[in-house]
């Protein structure tokens, strides 16, 4: 964990287009994955609608089963809406899981084979939820897999200590429904870290907030 912190180092890596969009276009996501292992995660997070996006690719994939190196997935899931932990950890990706819910997330069916961080009142306590699994779990990275909602409200909170973007040669225009940083990011700078030019016309972007 990085000294003078009590959360976890935070990076949001994401696949966009030239103009910020995370749909609308193909990304290269081989690459996209390859350069996710730089940061050596203990933790991928994800949010719900990411994952419900995935559910039925999951139902038909193949299951290994968990991967013990592999790093933990936390999605958050503040509104019990997610109900493939099974596949999730069988997916081979991953140790285990755990979901991020609040107070107010519906009581979870009896024997839904999850370990639960309740956090927040109405919603998940993102900040805290952090801290507890960098505690608790000894999480010292965490990547963001996950879409412009969560990236947009981990910028707000402050929650971020690395923008990593992967950018596609190519503008989505009028295809794309969905940006990284979601519908209103939060006004901040950002310090270029390093901008490598990639094949295939790729560039890659890394910032500090």
């Amino acid at each position: 964990m990085p000294s003078g912190t009590q959360r976890p180092y935070v990076v949001a890596h994401v696949a966009v287009s030239a103009d910020g969009a995370t749909t609308g276009f193909q990304p290269d996501v081989a690459r996209f994955y390859q350069l996710a292992q730089t940061w050596e995660e203990d933790l991928t997070l994800a949010g719900a609608d990411t994952i419900l996006a995935q559910e039925q690719a999951l139902a038909g994939a193949e299951q290994p089963g968990p991967a013990p190196d592999g790093p933990l997935l936390a999605v958050v899931d503040g509104r019990g809406r997610v109900s493939q932990w099974e596949a999730l950890r069988a997916a081979g990706h991953w140790c285990d899981v755990v979901a991020l819910r609040c107070r107010a997330t519906p009581p979870r069916p009896a024997g839904l084979p999850v370990r639960e961080l309740v956090t927040g009142a109405d919603r998940v306590d993102l900040a805290d939820a952090l801290r507890t699994l960098g505690r608790d779990d000894g999480v010292g990275v965490v990547r963001v897999d996950s879409g412009g909602r969560l990236i947009g409200a981990l910028l707000a909170a402050g929650l971020v200590d690395e923008v990593s973007l992967l950018v596609h040669p190519c503008l989505a225009g009028e295809r794309a429904t969905r940006f990284w940083y979601g519908d209103r990011p939060a006004a901040a700078p950002l310090t270029l870290i390093t901008a490598q030019s990639l094949p295939g016309g790729l560039v890659w972007l890394r910032y500090h907030p």
